[in-house]
């Protein structure tokens, strides 16, 4: 019973892992892409893939804070002990 839940553990640790590399990639890839594609269509400069790098390093800060403020709730939550008279 204890190495399965030491699996589970592991599998949500890497879980965990994976969405934190994904909230941080795909928006950073997504702004350069499509300040790429902006280029070459518009025939814009190169300074509008400079705008796309930082939209997209914002945007994964952002979702990253998200994720973080989420996971210390989620925790909080799960550790807090109720007070008071009913206790259960």
């Amino acid at each position: 019973m204890d190495n399965k839940s030491n699996n589970l553990q592991i599998f949500k640790n890497i879980t965990l892992l994976t969405q934190v590399g994904l909230t941080v990639a795909t928006p950073l890839v997504i702004c350069i892409w499509g300040a790429s594609w902006l280029k070459n269509r518009f025939n814009m400069g190169e300074w509008i893939v400079l705008v796309g790098i930082l939209l997209g390093i914002g945007s994964s800060v952002s979702g990253l804070v998200e994720f973080i403020r989420y996971q210390s709730k989620k925790a909080n939550k799960e550790t807090k002990t109720p007070t008071g008279f009913n206790k259960h």
